[in-house]
Parts: structure tokens; sequence; C-alpha cells
């Protein structure tokens, strides 16, 4: 018997006892479509991150306090309050060659309070470069000046959303907002941004630095640096002379003993792909576990199969079939079934992606609707290996069948 009849009798078997059939299939869809859902959403919600990012421009470069090696991020990225970075060092990092502007941040939550009305907002001490750093501009009134953000001055320039709900068509420069129980007059008012790498910016109010570090959080540190390069700059050798800088700023000889960490847009996206990817594949990984399920399914079926044909492999036996003719064919059933499982899983998974990415497009969110090939081939290779490896026991013993024996069986 050649393969080709070997997979049509199979697909009769199949037709023969189609609920059986289902219930063994089952196990398998469910298996392989989990991996190219988990797989596709996995590259949609990468994609997402990466969108996010990119959007502030791929010239960016930052600076946190804490170390940060192969091992993990900085520790200010885990949570952990690191004092190491100071809002003098500013000066120093604005004389690198090929920088334009660079900005320090500290923020802080409380609420806002105008009259008998309050709202919960994110106030971020900056200076006047973020509006360079972050592409943004004053819808109303101005942003403070360098005089300004030096001289603890109490002014505020608000968010978008704040402005509305606060002031709604009013005029809102010149009015006076309580921080902390603390007197701010407003001076401008942001023009609308929306939601920028998960923030909403239209709710922040932004405090000269100085003013946000003393009156506010009574601190002496910043919480992040944020600097732009020249678009046609050597990112690798800038961010190295930045290193220079800060290692020089906060005494520091030997580069293992580095206090901070400097990361331009390009090496942050580099390493968020490497570990989505990790994740990724971590998740298809768990996910194809549970084709293991099907594949005992499968086994059992089989075994089955192989009581219900006792006398039809008896009578082919007799008739000049070899024990390889006999496992090839059981084994080819078994590969058929976990085969067209796997095809309906990769065609279901895909739809539910689909509809996946649409939703999150409508939503708003940067998301797109990828199904790669690996994912593809992983699905229908780990199906097919279930069907080998759990068909192989039914194979072998349908195989060592003894013609006489299979006969007379009842």
């Amino acid at each position: 018997m050649n393969f080709l009849s070997s997979v049509k009798l199979s697909l009769n078997c199949l037709r023969a006892n189609k609920k059986r059939a289902f219930l063994t299939i089952l196990g398998i869809i469910i298996g392989v479509g989990s991996v190219i859902v988990i797989m596709s959403v996995g590259a949609g919600a990468q994609s997402l991150l990466v969108n996010e990012i990119s959007s502030f421009g791929s010239n960016l470069f930052g600076i946190t306090p804490g170390a940060a090696d192969e091992n993990g991020p900085p520790a200010s990225v885990m949570g952990i309050t690191v004092t190491t970075l100071k809002l003098d060092e500013l000066e120093d990092i604005n004389k690198v060659p090929g920088v334009i502007a660079a900005t320090a941040y500290v923020r802080g939550v409380d609420s806002a309070v105008f009259d008998s009305q309050k709202v919960d907002i994110t106030y971020v001490g900056t200076t006047p470069a973020m509006l360079i750093i972050e592409d943004a501009a004053v819808a109303e009134g101005r942003f403070f000046d360098d005089n300004e953000s030096k001289n603890l001055s109490r002014v505020v320039v608000i968010g978008d959303a704040i402005k509305q709900d606060l002031f709604g068509d009013g005029q809102a420069i010149g009015e006076i907002l309580k921080i902390k129980k603390q007197n701010f007059r407003v001076i401008g008012v942001m023009g609308k941004r929306g939601t920028v790498a998960f923030e909403n910016k239209d709710t922040q109010v932004f405090i000269p630095i100085k003013t946000a570090q003393k009156i506010l959080l009574g601190i002496n540190h910043v919480s992040l640096i944020r600097g732009k390069f020249e678009d046609n700059a050597n990112i690798d050798m800038m961010t190295g002379e930045i290193e220079a800088v800060v290692r020089e700023n906060h005494n520091i000889s030997n580069a293992a003993q580095d206090d901070f960490s400097v990361r331009s847009l390009d090496q942050a996206l580099d390493v968020l792909t490497s570990v989505t990817n990790a994740l990724r594949f971590f998740l298809a990984g768990i996910a194809a576990i549970s084709l293991l399920v099907g594949g005992v399914g499968i086994m059992n079926i089989m075994l089955v199969n192989i009581t219900e044909r006792t006398k039809e492999i008896g009578l082919r036996k007799a008739v000049g079939a070899t024990r390889m003719n006999i496992l090839k064919q059981f084994l080819i059933e078994s590969l058929t079934i976990t085969v067209f499982g796997g095809i309906i899983g990769i065609i279901s998974g895909s739809i539910l992606s689909w509809l996946i990415a649409t939703i999150a497009k409508q939503i708003g969110y940067k998301w797109d609707f990828v199904i790669t090939i690996s994912s593809i081939f992983l699905g229908l290779g780990v199906s097919a290996a279930v069907g080998l490896i759990f068909g192989s026991y039914p194979a072998a013993k349908a195989a060592k069948m003894e013609p006489i024996e299979a006969l007379s069986a009842e």
C-alpha cells in the first residue's frame, strides 16, 4: 500500500467515526491554535512596545541611576530609589559634542486644587529643554524659562486634560493651583499630546525642577536624565563619551564600579526585542505542552482502532503484508490525524489573532497583526512530532500481531 492509499484509508477511518475523530483532533487543534495565538499576540505586543518607544525618535538617550549589566536593568527601574544622579551634571552633559539638548526629571503623584475642584495629577519637575527632547509644544501661554527653572519659581504648565477638568473653556493662564498646599501660578497649557509610551501626557503638570525637588519632594537628586543626539551622530561613540563624563563627575575610574546606566533608544529597543522574543517562545513552548494531552488522546484512539481492526490486520498479514507495511499504515493514520488537526489549529489561531489585532487597533493601539512562518512551522512540526511519538506504540503493537492470532480474535 503506497502513501496516498494509506492517507485515503486514514481519512475513511476518520469519516466512519466522526465524533471520535473530532474529539481526538480537538486536543491538537487547541494546542496548535494556542501556539499560533501566543506567537501572534506576542509579536503584536512587541510591535506595540516598539512603536510606542520609537515614537520618541531614534536619536534619544537616557541616563538612569544605578548600574546595569547583562544580568538585569538598573536598580531604579526595579523600583529601588537610587540617588546617584544630580541636577548639576546636566551642564557637563550638554557640553558633549553632538548632544543637542539634555534635561532632567523628577516626578510625583498628587492632586491639583482650583477653587473647590480637585483632580489627580502627575507632576513632573524638569527644565525648558524638555520641549526639545519630547518634541512638545505649548498651546496657550508659555513654558517656564531657565531662570524660573533655577530660582524655585512657583509656576506651572498644565496638560490639556487638567485644563479641561479645572477650567473648561475658561482662561487658565494666571490662575492659582494648589499642589501639596503650595500655590502655583499657571503660565501655560500644553498642546494635546495623548498617550505616549503608555503614559497620558495630558494629565501631567510641569514644574521647574528645583521647585519640584525642594518644595514638593524634599530631595536633591534626579530620577532620570534624558537627551537628544544630532541625527547623524555615532550613537555608540556618543554614549561612550557621555559615560566618561558621568564617571568623571562621580569620581569613578573603573567602569565595573558604575553607579549609573547610559542607554540609547536603539540599544533599549534591541534589549526589549530580545526579551520579548524570549518571552514569546517561552509562552509558545508552554502552550505546546497542551499538545501532549492531545497526543495521549491519539494514542488511546489508535489502540482502540487496532482492537477493532484486529481481523483486518490479520487478513493483511495473511496475504503478504509485512510488519513494516502495518507499522507504516498506522503511523500514517496517526500523522494524518495530527497534521489535519494542526492545519485547522493554524487557521483558527490565525483568525483569532486577527480579531485580537483588529480590536486592539480599534481601541487605538499601534498593534500589528503578525503571523510568522516560524510559528506555522512550529505548530505543524510539533503536531507531526506528536503524531509520530504517540502513534509509534499503537503502530508497533499492530505490526507485532501474528496473523493466526489476529484472525481468530473475537
